[in-house]
């Protein structure tokens, strides 16, 4: 693990909401979903947009500008057109004198390859 990033309160990340933050060289966008605090690359692989801007629900965030869905703590597609998945870190919430901090490891998580899509006629439904 490397060293961990403080990247802010947990007061800065509202519940609800996602937030895009540099950790590192890299472009996190922070996500405070009702399940916790998950922090995933801040970039759709198909469209190459901003994540952050997109929609959460539960634990996965929509991409605003075609609809494909990220598991959030695994960065999986769960809709089409993405295929390929993003990566994620590990996110960590601390205790300290100024309050609740958020602390980002900025090596992603590895993950598997990606599973297979598959596409079907409406015929075959």
């Amino acid at each position: 693990m490397a060293e961990l990033i403080d990247i802010g309160s947990v007061e800065d990340f509202p519940v609800g909401t996602a937030k895009r933050v540099a950790v590192g060289d890299q472009v996190v966008a922070v996500v405070h979903a009702i399940e916790g605090l998950f922090a995933i690359e801040d970039r759709c692989s198909h469209a190459d947009v901003a994540l952050s801007e997109g929609e959460i629900d539960g634990c996965t965030i929509e991409c605003w500008l075609h609809g494909s869905a990220f598991d959030l703590t695994t960065g999986q597609p769960l809709s089409l057109p993405a295929i390929t998945p993003v990566f994620v870190f590990q996110a960590f919430v601390t205790q300290s004198d100024g309050g609740d901090r958020v602390l980002i490891d900025p090596s992603p998580v590895a993950h598997a390859e990606p599973a297979p899509v598959h596409i079907h006629s409406k015929s075959d439904l």
